[in-house]
């Protein structure tokens, strides 16, 4: 027997989920802030009814894309990380390019980066953002400090740092390109080829 959720249940997840990706663009563009209840609902095509019988407040909502934000990212970067292993990391090519598969799993995107730099700045603002957001990094980071980890150890390298600061610089490297990328218009294969600069650098001085 194949077990159904209600069709009233879908209908909720699907409105969720469309105010929720409506949200995130209008956040993108211009901010949670300048962003009112009455635009987002406009966007995503429903009545103030209709937020406010899934959301609380704007506030409620954007901890909630903190929140999907924080599961999309980790998912992904656990699933390329495991792809990675799967195949054998003696064979997989050289570290930096290891690294490299793993951190393009977001970054060519304008509105995660975008979205990911509104998350940021309402984090210093407010405790409660604040909270979400090194939540997601603490996840992130430990799916990719694994991945260090395990290349040191399959290659039998040595780490300059802990394989915790590895990814600490790793990953701010990669925010700050990714940032840099999009304040100078760069093209997504102009962004790859500076990331992979960066990250060039930051490997020579992370392994011995």
């Amino acid at each position: 027997m194949t077990d159904t959720a209600p069709a009233p249940s879908r209908r909720r997840e699907n409105t969720r989920t469309r105010l929720m990706d409506a949200a995130a663009e209008m956040f993108a563009e211009i901010g949670i802030e300048a962003a009112s209840v009455e635009a987002i609902c406009e966007r995503a095509g429903f009545t103030r009814g209709a937020f406010y019988s899934n959301f609380g407040s704007k506030e409620e909502l954007f901890l909630a894309l903190c929140a999907r934000s924080a599961e999309t990212t980790v998912a992904a970067v656990r699933e390329r990380v495991t792809s990675i292993e799967d195949r054998g990391l003696d064979a997989t090519g050289e570290v930096l390019q290891l690294v490299q598969q793993v951190l393009e799993v977001t970054g060519d995107d304008r509105l995660d980066v975008l979205l990911g730099a509104e998350i940021r700045v309402q984090a210093l603002r407010n405790p409660e953002f604040a909270e979400a957001y090194l939540a997601l990094n603490r996840a992130l980071g430990e799916s990719v400090t694994q991945l260090v980890t395990d290349i040191a150890q399959v290659r039998g390298l040595s780490l300059r740092v802990s394989a915790e600061t590895a990814t600490e610089l790793l990953l701010s490297a990669w925010v700050s390109t990714a940032e840099t990328a999009l304040m100078t218009r760069q093209t997504p294969a102009a962004t790859r080829a500076a990331l992979g600069a960066r990250l060039e650098q930051l490997v020579r001085l992370i392994l011995e």
